[in-house]
């Protein structure tokens, strides 16, 4: 993991599926790096706690929200993303997040 929260953040974690009312897959921010993000939401946040950013996976960048849950953040993997990376639940993955204002 590694941070230099000039705003760009790198760590890898694993795929996990929620299977909640509306399933989705999840890559959790380890703590380190949910904390610095909890510290910089205030100047970027639109509501819930949501923070928007960029973000990079393998060859795939889109935009999207980080949710907050149980004091980490979680990156939510779209199936166009899990398609194109040929991702599954388990899967060890490098994510670049770059915060975007709103």
């Amino acid at each position: 993991m590694d941070s230099d929260f000039s705003g760009n953040l790198n760590f890898s974690g694993e795929v996990w599926f929620w299977r909640g009312p509306a399933p989705w897959y999840f890559v959790s921010v380890p703590e380190p790096i949910s904390q610095q993000l909890k510290a910089a939401s205030p100047l970027v946040t639109y509501g819930w706690g949501m923070i928007p950013v960029k973000v990079e996976l393998g060859q795939t960048v889109w935009a999207t929200s980080l949710f907050p849950k149980e004091g980490l953040y979680l990156v939510p993997i779209k199936a166009s993303v899990r398609a194109s990376e040929h991702l599954s639940e388990g899967d060890e993955v490098s994510i670049r997040l770059t915060l975007r204002s709103g």
